[in-house]
């Protein structure tokens, strides 16, 4: 199969429209005309998950954040990002990122899914079509009533995590939740107005906590990574069915940072 076949079905699936403006998604090192049987998938190109692709014999590298945010003026050995490029092209791998754009049309109702979230609705609607709404997030009704600390720990649990962070009275009982994959400070608002009692999402500092219990929301605080790296079994599922011959690896689930107590 040819790389541009696999790209061509992503962006039919994923289309770059759906990205926000400052985004970059979409084909970003390589050769579309190239053979590709084996891609590799994770939610971030580092360094380890770049060294995983190569042991792994990968010949097409897809992930959730692209390594290429803004323009480069040189690409060379000096910089981190330059280096990863050069060692894509010397391996022969093709390298395709889908970051807001599969935050609007697959993250959000799939971390929906795993919360178990029903009566579900957009979080931010970033397009609208009639009565149909694509966007940021979703709202919906928890499994049952619960406590903030049992919420806390439906979350940790149904997200497979070490730790969550945890903002508001343990005590407070929650059922109507907001979940917004990745760093969601910015959607807090959204959440207040949803007249939700907890939000769940990544990245709250510690004015963003404090300020939303004085606003009357909790926060649950899973992580960037927490939240996000259910992209590679979703997708690999997605591929596997599409492509039946196509061999798909996922990246070792690893927590980029350690607590220690």
């Amino acid at each position: 199969m040819k790389v541009k076949e696999l790209t061509g079905w992503l962006e039919e699936r994923y289309p770059a429209k759906a990205a926000e403006d400052w985004d970059n998604v979409g084909f970003l090192v390589g050769e579309d005309d190239k053979e590709v049987s084996h891609v590799f998938l994770s939610l971030d190109l580092t360094n380890e998950a770049l060294e995983e692709a190569i042991d792994a014999g990968a010949d097409m590298i897809v992930t959730h954040h692209p390594m290429i945010f803004s323009g480069m003026k040189k690409i060379n050995c000096h910089d981190f990002t330059g280096r990863k490029i050069i060692s894509l092209i010397q391996h022969g791998i093709q390298y395709y990122a889908m970051h807001t754009n599969y935050d609007v049309l697959g993250m959000a109702e799939l971390s929906a899914d795993y919360l178990q979230l029903k009566d579900t609705q957009v979080l931010s609607v970033t397009e609208k079509d009639g009565e149909k709404e694509q966007g940021i997030g979703r709202v919906g009704t928890l499994p049952r009533k619960m406590t903030l600390k049992e919420c806390a720990l439906f979350v940790k649990d149904a997200l497979k995590l070490g730790d969550v962070k945890v903002y508001g009275d343990l005590s407070r009982q929650v059922e109507r939740a907001a979940v917004c994959t990745g760093g969601g400070k910015s959607f807090v608002e959204d959440a207040i107005a949803s007249g939700v009692q907890v939000y769940v999402t990544g990245d709250i500092d510690h004015h963003t906590g404090i300020d939303a219990v004085d606003k009357g929301l909790c926060m649950i605080d899973a992580g960037h990574y927490g939240t996000e790296y259910i992209f590679m079994k979703a997708v690999k599922q997605e591929l596997a069915k599409a492509f039946p011959g196509l061999k798909i690896t996922c990246a070792k689930v690893r927590t980029p940072y350690t607590i220690i107590v």
